[in-house]
């Protein structure tokens, strides 16, 4: 479907303070539509002066519509609707003339200009399904002739209000709860919808003929309404915008739309929407997250302390190997804590995963014979990854970057000692590199982390190994990640060394 900047740019001389006027009416048009019981057309006149197209449409909630189909993009040459040209050429509402017959169901139109600035840029057309018109309520009645000063408004150039919208993605709708005051502020007209609202808050009787922000400060404690100047302007109705009331057991968002009837305030529109319900769902929601960040903050320090026991142990091991192997235990569960880490600050349970896979490369080259002497550097970007995938993901990666330095590297090899004042090689110089390359696209991410060491042995055979490294690597990729890992000779992209591929699905974060 196209919109209405297109339009604007296509067909008409309209410049960007009458598209800006045109968006703010529509950002409040469903509120006419809804108070109308009818479908609006806006229509923008064409640059040739050859008719007008159509830049906008709404239906109502409150009754049926008068289109079955969507009429946005459509032209209307001068001469078919007479209606639509007497009230752009005139500048005036157009109500006269028969009702239409659209597939066997008969339309009243009106026909409204829409003025800026003195001029009018375009006209709004009001089509009511007659079909569903019957004898109106006192709720009707109040409806429509909100809707005729809303209307008028238009007409005049005092409707829409500049200025921003609300702020709440809540924001009250006609069918929420309805009041209508009079210039001083007093109900003249409830819902049933907008006294129920009340009553919830403590009214105990009508109403009709109170002054809304002085029944208000009485019903709501001071700390759950806002400051003295906006309850007055909202309730009171002098100020088109919205604001949140409540107790301790019920919230409500009340907005006020002033009226005027030649540059005269004659009362407010205001709409009033329960949200208890939904601030609650807020609350736990908070709650929730809060929790799960905690329990992350709890697993990181728990881990952290199983490291630290761990480590202790192993300073009292006389034995070389089991040393090594509770110093692998303590990376691997370091390696966890990290991923907690990131999620114990994270809002949603979803990581950024390249900062945590450069604390990978640091932690795994800081360490070691060849500790602080092999660069890591990362091409490409993870993105964003599932909780789940994110720690099975930094176990493959520390693994394979731990079988790089431990095996690719001679920890005797003095390196590349190059300028003393090299800040990246101090002391003693770079023993090599190792680029970890990434790739997402498709549904995948396709990992490679490739040395420029000696090589794999002579005869390796991955299915074959008894490395408990490449075990867990092989048994997270292709178990946990449903992936496909490939171990090989980094010879065929023109280097020496040991090239670890791996290739797995991605879900939607």
């Amino acid at each position: 479907m196209v919109s209405l900047v297109e339009l604007v740019r296509t067909h008409t001389d309209l410049d960007e303070d009458d598209v800006a006027w045109l968006q703010l009416l529509q950002a409040d048009w469903q509120i006419i539509a809804d108070l109308s019981f009818a479908d609006l057309v806006l229509w923008l006149p064409d640059r040739d002066g050859k008719g007008f197209w159509a830049a906008g449409q709404m239906r109502p909630t409150t009754g049926p519509t008068a289109y079955v189909d969507d009429v946005v993009g459509t032209f209307m040459p001068h001469g078919r609707r007479p209606m639509l040209d007497l009230a752009y050429a005139e500048a005036r509402l157009v109500r006269e003339g028969d009702p239409e017959w659209r597939d066997d169901v008969p339309v009243r139109v009106e026909t409204i200009p829409v003025r800026r600035a003195g001029a009018v840029i375009a006209v709004v057309a009001r089509n009511t399904n007659l079909l569903g018109v019957r004898t109106p309520s006192r709720l009707e009645l109040s409806y429509l002739q909100t809707a005729a000063d809303l209307t008028q408004m238009i007409a005049q150039g005092d409707f829409p209000v500049p200025g921003p919208r609300s702020d709440h993605t809540d924001t009250p709708r006609v069918g929420d709860g309805f009041l209508r005051v009079d210039a001083e502020g007093r109900v003249a007209y409830a819902s049933p919808n907008a006294l129920s609202a009340y009553r919830r808050l403590g009214l105990s009787g009508d109403l009709a003929g109170l002054l809304l922000a002085d029944l208000t400060r009485e019903l709501v404690p001071p700390r759950r309404r806002p400051d003295e100047e906006t309850l007055s302007a909202v309730l009171g109705g002098r100020a088109h915008r919205d604001t949140e009331i409540g107790t301790d057991g019920v919230s409500l968002i009340v907005r006020s739309i002033p009226l005027r009837r030649h540059g005269e305030h004659i009362g407010a529109l205001v709409l009033a929407r329960d949200v208890t319900d939904l601030r609650r769902r807020d609350r736990e929601l908070v709650t929730k997250d809060a929790t799960i960040r905690e329990i992350h903050h709890r697993v990181k320090n728990n881990l952290q302390t199983v490291a630290a026991l761990l480590r202790l142990q192993a300073r009292r091991m006389d034995s070389e190997a089991a040393k090594a192997a509770l110093e692998e235990a303590v990376r691997r569960v370091g390696t966890i804590a990290i991923v907690h880490e990131t999620l114990s600050q994270a809002v949603e349970e979803t990581v950024e995963f390249d900062a945590v896979a450069d604390r990978l490369g640091a932690m795994v080259t800081d360490v070691g014979a060849v500790g602080g002497r092999i660069r890591v550097r990362r091409t490409g970007s993870f993105g964003v990854l599932p909780s789940e995938t994110a720690t099975a993901l930094a176990m493959v990666l520390t693994e394979v970057l731990q079988n790089a330095v431990e095996h690719g590297y001679d920890p005797d090899d003095p390196g590349d000692l190059g300028d003393p004042g090299d800040p990246a090689a101090p002391g003693a110089g770079l023993v090599g590199s190792i680029e970890v390359r990434v790739e997402r696209s498709a549904g995948r991410l396709r990992l490679s982390v490739e040395d420029d060491g000696r090589g794999l042995p002579p005869g390796f055979d991955l299915d074959g190994s008894t490395n408990l490294g490449l075990s867990i690597v092989r048994t997270l990729v292709e178990s946990e990640l449903g992936g496909h890992l490939d171990l090989g000779s980094a010879a065929a992209s023109g280097g020496r060394g040991t090239r670890a591929a791996i290739d797995v699905p991605l879900e939607p974060a």
